[in-house]
């Protein structure tokens, strides 16, 4: 046989190969780390007699009879005697293999739940295969697949990935992995995997399933081992880059700001404002997440950090997801900014061409101290003097490319402007120690004095006339309100009654007053002339979609209600009700809840509502939230791209994740190599996400 030459085509992946490849499984190492998603148990046969109602059992038994029954419709039954009692199987899908594999006659093994009926016991579609050889001493693995990827097929791929795979330990004795629950045994890497593909007989169901097994602990220690190592590899990298040193000048702009501002600073933005500024001191860049519960004041502390940026002769760009926030931005910080002679320039998609034309040259040539705006601030005709500091609000609703952009808009070669990034939604503590490893994080953890709680009411929608009664109440105090709906237009496959419906609902039932309507289908224009409006208090009633979650401060809005509140996510409810106690008037926010057919709520909307009356602290909220979504509502599209983790959960593996911080510091700086390994064997090439 003439062996293939080097130029030889490469030989086309097989049908099971793609389907590999196109869920990830390409290394020996992904394929070893592709765990079961559940087993079953073909260690032992069970006779038909002992078998209860509704156990998924395996029997060894023979054919007896097999026929195609052709009504009531097309199905094959075979019956089959294990000598204790006879079962009848049946296969509505069968092809002509399978039939002469179940000729009678043949001893087969059958598995599959019992059931009862009119021709006695019965299993539908079982699992079944020939009688022959010794039963496996191990438990069956049911793998994760696609189409195109038989269990077999992948079973067979996966017992030699892990025969192959290099699964040495990647930490030197003395850095001990973490013990393991009730005293037993943290298994080897290899023993862990090779535990969990081929379970035992006698091997805890229960154990495997809620991942509480000594072979599950390792696993999970072992990826937020990488997870860390990559998080410190990260801020290692950052650490070397250079940033403009921004030192506090005496009597300066940020002396005179803070001098002039209406109000006291808490005590949590003083000490927040010094973090930052000993941050912003440093020629390093700065990589702060400033996060704060709704109306915390995280404005006016960055206000503080751009004028350190302006004193040193720097500007500062400030971006926000929609126009409507950067819109409130821009209005405060004029305000603000303006008495002293600080210049800031706006900048929006919506912009007339004139009027961006004067921004950008303002901009170009440093007139312009502090630029805020929307994404049109990172597009590649704006070109800074000297930008130093970005600041991003909002930051889970920017992805990693257009962080990029904003920091690529310094001109100085080989320096990085310093980040600021701004999140209202509070980061629960093991999300921050894991995910935001590799920032810093302030805390403003107190409101501003004059602050009133939000009541919090649950309402059935039944009693909807009742919340509209209240609403004439509140006007007639002068008061103004909020009313959110999910969506805009009619939908066929939700029921939901939309905004347009009810601005005109309440338009009718509540003569005399001005009712706005607000979603995101309109353009800039016109949602800047609403909201301006509602602000000025010449509206009465804003119904909205949620383009109002973040950024709108009116002070005389005391009443809120969500329609459909069920339907949110729980941080969702938390800022939207932030946007009522802004003022010194009694508050209260009400969730109107739809009843869904059956008449009860899911168990996971009850947990949500339940959550909103019990507490109005938003970390508190956002651990809940956490445990109720997962971290993938937190990160947003901060690491697009990235790995949620596979394994470990943040709700119930925090010692854990408390030992994988502890440890990743220590290997990086004494096994810098047995870090770089552990990071590729986990991570692969994905670390690069977080880069932003």
């Amino acid at each position: 046989m003439v062996a293939p030459s080097a130029s030889s085509p490469p030989k086309p992946l097989s049908a099971p190969q793609k389907a590999m490849r196109k869920m990830g499984l390409v290394r020996d190492i992904d394929l070893a780390l592709h765990i079961p998603l559940r087993y079953e148990d073909e260690t032992r046969i069970v006779k038909l007699k002992e078998a209860r109602e509704g156990d998924s059992v395996q029997i060894e038994a023979t054919v007896t009879a097999s026929e195609v029954q052709l009504r009531p419709r097309r199905q094959l039954l075979v019956t089959v005697d294990d000598g204790t009692a006879t079962c009848v199987l049946r296969f509505f899908s069968f092809y002509p293999a399978q039939q002469k594999a179940l000729a009678v006659g043949q001893v087969i093994r059958a598995r599959g739940e019992i059931r009862g009926g009119f021709l006695g016991l019965t299993m539908m579609h079982p699992a079944f295969k020939s009688a022959t050889g010794d039963l496996p001493s191990a438990l069956t693995p049911v793998y994760p697949t696609s189409a195109g990827l038989p269990q077999a097929y992948l079973r067979r791929a996966i017992a030699g990935a892990l025969s192959r795979a290099d699964l040495s330990e990647s930490l030197p004795p003395s850095l001990a992995w973490p013990q393991a629950p009730r005293g037993q045994v943290m298994h080897s890497l290899r023993q862990a995997l090779t535990y969990l593909h081929h379970p035992a007989a006698d091997a805890s169901i229960a154990a495997l399933e809620d991942r509480s097994h000594p072979a599950w602990q390792r696993l999970k220690a072992e990826e937020l081992l990488a997870q860390q190592l990559s998080q410190h590899m990260a801020k290692q990298e950052r650490d070397r880059l250079r940033a403009p040193a921004l030192k506090a000048k005496k009597g300066g702009w940020h002396d005179q700001l803070q001098a002039a501002l209406p109000f006291q600073l808490t005590a949590a933005q003083q000490r927040v404002g010094e973090e930052i500024g000993q941050d912003l001191a440093r020629p390093v860049p700065m990589h702060r997440l400033l996060q704060g519960d709704v109306g915390a004041g995280k404005t006016v502390v960055a206000a503080l950090a751009a004028m350190l940026a302006i004193d040193a002769g720097w500007q500062c760009a400030l971006m926000a997801p929609t126009e409507i926030l950067a819109q409130q931005h821009f209005a405060k910080l004029v305000g603000w900014l303006a008495p002293l002679g600080v210049q800031v320039a706006w900048l929006t998609g919506s912009q007339k061409k004139k009027e961006r034309t004067e921004m950008l040259a303002l901009i170009a040539s440093g007139e312009a101290a502090l630029v805020v705006g929307t994404h049109a601030v990172i597009q590649e005709q704006v070109k800074f003097k000297n930008l130093a500091l970005a600041v991003i609000d909002e930051q889970h609703r920017f992805g990693v490319a257009q962080r990029l952009a904003l920091r690529d808009k310094m001109q100085e070669e080989g320096m990085e402007p310093h980040l600021l990034m701004m999140t209202a939604t509070p980061i629960p503590r093991t999300l921050a120690m894991s995910y935001y490893a590799d920032l810093e994080v302030s805390v403003i953890d107190e409101l501003p004095p004059g602050r009133t709680p939000v009541v919090t009411k649950v309402i059935s929608d039944s009693r909807r006339d009742e919340v509209i009664g209240r609403i004439g109440a509140q006007l007639a105090e002068g008061r103004q309100v909020y009313w959110v709906c999910p969506l805009i237009e009619e939908s066929e496959a939700l029921d939901l009654t939309n905004a347009t419906a009810t601005h005109e609902e309440l338009s009718a039932v509540l003569p005399g007053v001005t009712v706005g309507l607000l979603h995101s289908r309109m353009s800039v224009i016109e949602k800047r002339d609403v909201m301006a409006q509602f602000t000025q208090g010449s509206m009465g009633v804003l119904v909205s979609t949620t383009v109002i979650e973040v950024g709108v401060d009116v002070p005389n809005a005391s009443l809120m209600v969500i329609e459909h509140a069920e339907r949110f996510g729980l941080s969702q409810l938390h800022q939207l009700r932030g946007r009522v106690g802004r003022g010194a008037a009694a508050s209260a926010c009400v969730l109107l809840y739809g009843t869904p057919e059956g008449g009860r709520l899911s168990e996971t909307a009850r947990e949500r509502l339940r959550a909103m009356v019990d507490t109005s602290d938003g970390f508190e909220i956002a651990r809940r939230d956490l445990e109720i979504r997962g971290p993938g509502e937190f990160l947003g599209a901060r690491q697009s791209g990235a790995p949620l983790l596979r394994f470990a959960d943040l709700a119930t593996d925090e010692d854990l994740l408390v030992w994988a911080r502890q440890i990743a510091p220590m290997l990086l700086a004494k096994y810098p190599e047995m870090a770089e390994r552990h990071i590729a064997r986990w991570l692969g090439g994905k670390s690069e996400f977080l880069k932003a």
